[in-house]
């Protein structure tokens, strides 16, 4: 799902909370249309500033996840869960924060 949601971002196939809700498409639900949804939280427009593929996993994963997937995204982005602060402080590209996001959408899955 990782490799997926990367692929959908570097074609422009949509942001980064659509790139992960598309692989999460490709890989769990193909009648999901959840990418649609997203369309509006690109960019630092999420909910609470997150970053979008952060938001966007959080939402999928549901809200029993949202805090254990804030804490594992914040590790890997030097504590940071808002886009603004990691482009600020160019902490990881979009691309990589699309790649973690979805890396831990998967993970978290895969053990519940």
């Amino acid at each position: 799902m990782k490799q997926s949601a990367v692929e959908h971002y570097k074609t422009r196939r949509g942001n980064c909370a659509q790139a992960v809700a598309l692989a999460w498409k490709d890989k769990k639900q193909p009648e999901s249309d959840h990418h649609i949804h997203f369309s509006g939280f690109g960019h630092g427009q999420a909910p609470e500033g997150l970053c979008g593929a952060l938001h966007a996993a959080c939402e999928l994963a549901g809200k029993a996840h949202r805090e254990t997937l804030k804490e594992k995204f914040s590790r890997q982005a030097s504590g940071h869960t808002a886009c603004r602060e990691i482009r600020r402080n160019r902490i990881m590209p979009c691309s990589e924060c699309v790649a973690t996001a979805a890396g831990l959408l998967e993970k978290l899955v895969k053990e519940n």
